[in-house]
Order: C-alpha cells, then sequence, then structure tokens
C-alpha cells in the first residue's frame, strides 16, 4: 500500500465497539460492484460509511469514478452488487431513493444542471413546493436561505445571468431550502472566487450538517479538517495526507 494511505478501517457492519459508542450511520455502500454495459468494473467491493458529524473529502484521479460512486449512493445507477442503507434503511429500487434524495443534500457540479427557474427565488422556492408547502411558506424559506448565503435581494435576480460563483452557491441553496440531514457537494469550489470559497467554508461550519466533498481542490478541503478518501482502482481508501499527483 502507498505510503499515506490506509485501507478503511470500519466497513459498514464491522463491529467497532458498543453501539451506543458509535454515531449513527447516514449512508453506508457496502460491497458495492459497477460497471457499464461491456465494460471493466468501475467501482469493485467498494465499502464506504458516513456517519453523523462525518465531514469528509474524496479526491481521485480523472476518470477514476468519482462521479460514477455519486450516482450510485443517490440511486442514479444501480450496482451490480452491494447494499446501500440511507438513513437507516437499505434503499433498492427507485421508490427507496425517491424518498430520501431531498434529505441527501446533493449538489451537482455543473450549477445549471440544477438551477432551471426564471429566478433564484423560484429556484429556491422550488423544492419545498414540490414537497408540499405553501407558496408563503416556500417564499420564506427562499428568503431564509438567501440570507444564509450571504445573497441577500437576489430573489428576483434572474438565474441565467448570474456568475458561475453566484450560480454555485444558489445551487448550494436550493439543495438547503429542503432541510437535509446530509450534504453532498460535486467540486463546489469550481468558478468561486476568493470571497466566495471563503464564505462556503464558513458556512459549512455553521450549518452543522455532515458532509462529503468531492473534489481536487486541495487548499479548500485542508482548511475544511475533513477526513481525507481516495477513490483508486475501484475502492476507497483513506489518506494521511494529500497526494502529490504529477
Amino acid at each position: 500500500m502507498a505510503d499515506g494511505a490506509s485501507s478503511l478501517t470500519i466497513p459498514p457492519g464491522a463491529d467497532a465497539g458498543p453501539a451506543a459508542d458509535r454515531p449513527k450511520t447516514l449512508i453506508g455502500l457496502a460491497g458495492i460492484d459497477f460497471a457499464y454495459p461491456g465494460r471493466e468494473k468501475v467501482l469493485s467491493g467498494l465499502d464506504f460509511v458516513m456517519e453523523e458529524g462525518g465531514r469528509i473529502a474524496l479526491t481521485g484521479r480523472n476518470g477514476c469514478g468519482k462521479t460514477t460512486l455519486l450516482g450510485v449512493m443517490m440511486g442514479l445507477l444501480k450496482p451490480d452488487a452491494g447494499k446501500i442503507s440511507v438513513f437507516g434503511k437499505e434503499r433498492r429500487e427507485e421508490k427507496d431513493f425517491r424518498e430520501v434524495r431531498p434529505l441527501m443534500g446533493f449538489v451537482f457540479q455543473d450549477a445549471d444542471d440544477q438551477l432551471f427557474c426564471p429566478t433564484v427565488a423560484d429556484d429556491l422556492a422550488f423544492g419545498p413546493l414540490n414537497m408540499g408547502r405553501s407558496k408563503a411558506e416556500a417564499d420564506r424559506i427562499s428568503e431564509e436561505v438567501l440570507e444564509t448565503l450571504g445573497l441577500e435581494g437576489f430573489g428576483d435576480r434572474v438565474t441565467r445571468d448570474l456568475s458561475g460563483g453566484e450560480k454555485k452557491l444558489v445551487a448550494l441553496g436550493t439543495a438547503l431550502a429542503l432541510k437535509p440531514k446530509t450534504l453532498i457537494l460535486d467540486e463546489p469550489t469550481t468558478f468561486l472566487d476568493g470571497k466566495a470559497r471563503e464564505r462556503l467554508l464558513s458556512l459549512l461550519n455553521e450549518l452543522n450538517l455532515p458532509f462529503l466533498i468531492v473534489s481536487h481542490d486541495f487548499p479548500f478541503l485542508k482548511k475544511t479538517g475533513c477526513r481525507l478518501l481516495e477513490l483508486s482502482e475501484g475502492k476507497i481508501r483513506e489518506l494521511d495526507s494529500f497526494p502529490d499527483w504529477d
């Protein structure tokens, strides 16, 4: 095994002492295999655990399967083998994932995949309205989220006219508007300037939510105090230090 790396010491289901002493598992993947048709496995016997209070950074070389892993985790891709549990229940079918996706707090790498309404307020209200909230409640949530993001006054802004960094923050806001139990952020610092990066870092600390960040932005990740994982050869391993890739 390479220097600075170790295999995950507590795979899903392993005995790690009295249950009362262990944080609750929020998302667990055990023995996951996945391959696209006619191709070699992207994920092979992969184990992953996100626990209450967990702060995790996942990195890996381009093409190693990070996006595929997120697709499997969210139930958007069906694994060839293995088990997925989310918030205390095994999830197998689309209906199983549909009820928990809003609580998983997933934010796409490309904000344009997540923002499709005419205005920022409409984008932020879309999720709550879909979850059965009244328009008044959804509008209140939108205002609260804008305040949390430091984007007061942005509600009437046309989403497509925002800068790349502003779109990324609003995309995060659409997840926060659903009151998630976790955050799963795919390359969240892309297009963010220095001020927006610092705001995101502050938000992660203020929100006090367990999170998984998929990123190559090592300077940012070092400031988060995350547990560092690497996806390599279809499996996840824990790193003691940031890799020095060529």
